[in-house]
């Protein structure tokens, strides 16, 4: 009976989310905002000594599972939640969440420095990413193999480009995944050939390319002009509340914008 109750308490202590300290705010997801939400954090704790705010990659999509687990207080997310996603949330907390958006972005797709092509057709990365565009030359480029780098599928960028320039197809099997933006830029910077696609942000050492001959830039994401403009978010389980709304209105704050700008994307006001 004893080894019973011992198994059950350990298996229902291991179902409860985790509860962070009084004091701590977890913030927890898109690696395409890590840089960005450090950098408030860093601020943020700098003005209020007696919060600390821990703050994680991992995806989009481990940032959503651990605010539907209970393990996070604020989950980052560079797309929407899926309708699935939020069905489970409401299952657990019978809530459907608190949306936020907190920036603007740009997914922007890089290439060698070394690449004399300054732009591709949404068709063309298309034709790209899912195999049918092999060689470089067949876009205006070098008769050369493309060499194709892509994120991981619990990334919500890999989300977006799959569902807004594959058209929702599958990416091809020769596309090779990496575990975040900067590996991708780092991987771009060093194949002549390669292509790959991230956040704005992470643009160094390589070249944006622009998107059926639209540049990535404040005015033409704020307007919509790019066409792979997108927001970047903040989810909760409930309207924030104490020190989680005080670190939220302090990202959203003229302050919080400014860095925004710094870090490299676009102010959501």
């Amino acid at each position: 009976m004893k080894n019973f109750l011992k198994s059950f308490l350990a298996v229902f202590l291991l179902a409860l989310p985790v509860v962070a300290q009084a004091g701590t705010v977890t913030v927890k997801g898109s690696d395409t905002m890590v840089i960005l939400t450090q950098r408030w954090a860093e601020e943020f704790m700098k003005k209020n000594s007696g919060t600390k705010l821990q703050v994680t990659g991992g995806g989009s999509g481990t940032g959503i599972s651990a605010l539907i687990n209970g393990t996070t207080d604020i989950c980052m997310a560079s797309r929407p939640m899926k309708e699935a996603e939020v069905e489970k949330l409401r299952g657990r907390f019978n809530t459907t969440g608190t949306e936020i958006s907190v920036a603007k972005d740009g997914v922007t797709f890089y290439v060698h420095e070394s690449n004399p092509l300054s732009s591709l057709t949404l068709e063309q990365l298309k034709g790209i990413y899912l195999g049918d565009i092999t060689n470089w030359k067949a876009v205006g480029g070098p008769d050369a193999p493309i060499v194709v780098y892509s994120r991981e599928n619990s990334s919500g960028t890999y989300v977006f480009v799959k569902d807004n320039v594959l058209g929702g197809e599958d990416y091809a099997a020769t596309a090779q995944t990496l575990p975040g933006t900067a590996a991708v830029v780092n991987a771009v910077s060093k194949e002549k050939f390669g292509i790959g696609y991230g956040g704005a942000a992470y643009a160094k050492g390589i070249k944006e390319l622009k998107v059926n001959n639209v540049e990535p830039n404040a005015d033409n994401i704020k307007t919509g002009k790019y066409p792979l403009a997108r927001d970047l978010y903040f989810y909760l389980r409930s309207k924030p509340t104490g020190e989680a709304k005080a670190f939220i209105d302090f990202a959203l704050s003229p302050e919080g914008q400014e860095i925004v700008k710094k870090v490299g994307y676009f102010p959501v006001k």
